[in-house]
């Protein structure tokens, strides 16, 4: 019984990060209706301005996390406005293709920056973990972080996009473009800040990931965005609580799967899982079957 709330409560962590990550993939697409592949390349950004920040620089780790957030937020950006801003009116092709070559630019970008050889990243959070079971089960520190980070994200994201100006016109640009600019929403300013928005919970993810798995390199990125992906299509992608609840749901099956079925087929159940449930449900668990008029 012990080992299976181990195990339960690693896939949640895990899980977490990946909804976390899912976030800015579901946000951009609800938005943009665009799959921004290289978005797990900025978690790894995130990580190795952390880790600079944390051992160049002697910087608290707190500090750290909001300077990785800043210089995401800002890459986001900037990333939006060169490369998907001029693609606005084209096929959803180009902008993809556009997508997956922005992924490996920032791949070898960091290459060059930090080189292939994998860095150690320690940790930026230290308290004391919890016991329980008599002992017999540990919440690492890492793993209370991660899962209460992902809650306050959740929650702040819910009253965010349903409270306030900025998070309507969200939703108003989300549902139709046209006419949410004819209503006076500056719909270029809304797509930028989802992708500042996404970005920075990038860097959070790719902190958060490497303080519990610490092997930051510059492929550190590739697999957990590819599982977050899963994750917020499995959740039905566009929805938040979908993402926040596939990528936990994932997390579970993942560790669950390698500790009782196969180490080396845990990932292979993951997809598995989810070509089952978009056999059943192809909009995914939180997803809506949108009718076309033709």
């Amino acid at each position: 019984m012990s080992l299976f709330l181990s195990y339960l409560i690693n896939g949640i962590s895990l899980g977490s990060v990946y909804a976390i990550i899912a976030l800015g993939y579901t946000m951009v697409y609800g938005i943009a209706k665009m799959l921004n592949f290289a978005h797990g390349d900025i978690i790894m950004i995130g990580a190795y301005v952390a880790f600079c920040c944390t051992q160049y620089l002697g910087l608290p780790g707190l500090l750290a996390v909001i300077l990785a957030m800043a210089a995401c937020t800002v890459l986001g950006v900037t990333i939006e406005a060169l490369a998907y801003k001029p693609l606005r009116q084209a096929p959803g092709l180009a902008v993809l293709i556009t997508a997956i070559g922005m992924s490996y630019l920032l791949q070898n970008s960091a290459l060059l920056i930090w080189g292939a050889t994998p860095k150690s990243f320690p940790s930026v959070i230290h308290f004391t973990p919890i016991t329980l079971m008599q002992g017999r089960v540990i919440v690492s520190s890492e793993t209370i972080t991660t899962i209460l980070a992902n809650i306050a994200i959740m929650i702040a994201l819910t009253f965010f996009t349903s409270r306030t100006k900025m998070g309507k016109a969200m939703r108003a640009v989300s549902e139709d473009k046209g006419a949410a600019e004819l209503m006076g929403i500056n719909v270029n300013a809304t797509i930028s800040i989802t992708f500042a928005i996404g970005s920075a919970l990038a860097a959070i993810a790719g902190v958060l990931l490497c303080s519990a798995y610490p092997t930051l390199m510059p492929t550190t990125g590739s697999m957990p965005g590819i599982k977050a992906f899963t994750a917020a299509v499995f959740g039905g992608i566009g929805s938040i609580p979908g993402a926040m609840v596939g990528g936990i749901l994932l997390g579970v099956i993942e560790i669950l799967g390698k500790a009782y079925i196969s180490t080396e087929l845990g990932d292979a159940i993951v997809f598995a899982v989810l070509i089952i449930v978009l056999l059943v449900k192809p909009s995914g668990l939180f997803g809506k079957n949108i009718r076309e008029k033709v």
